[in-house]
């Protein structure tokens, strides 16, 4: 079965910093592209990031690029995300997903239960 689970999430000032993991099971994760994407309150769900099975191919939304670097483990099966700069419009509850082909972009299958960041002053 798989199974993705967030964490890392919280209440963080603006400009603030935190670190997102996604601890994945139950597929060989080495051998496909992960993803982020987040819901803000009230709005519809937002693509935040892509990367591919081997890490090298990397994507960013125009809203994050440049504050926000994802990465991966492969040996640990965990996906990161690295939120710098943070806004208040960060604010949103933030999903990985798997993809279904080692390359990027080909679309989302599995989703964990997210986790909340929360940016306020």
């Amino acid at each position: 079965e798989v199974q993705l689970v967030e964490s890392g999430g919280g209440l963080v000032q603006p400009g603030g910093s935190l670190r997102l993991s996604c601890a994945a099971s139950g597929f060989t994760c080495s051998s496909y592209a992960m993803s982020w994407v987040r819901q803000a309150p009230g709005k519809g769900l937002e693509w935040v990031s892509d990367i591919n099975a081997s890490g090298l191919g990397i994507y960013y939304a125009e809203s994050v690029k440049g504050r926000f670097t994802i990465s991966r483990d492969n040996a640990k099966s965990t996906l990161y995300l690295q939120l710098n700069s943070l806004k208040t419009e960060d604010t949103a509850t933030y999903y990985c997903a798997k993809e279904v082909d080692g390359g990027a972009l080909y679309g989302m299958d599995y989703w964990g239960k997210g986790t909340l960041v929360t940016i306020s002053s």
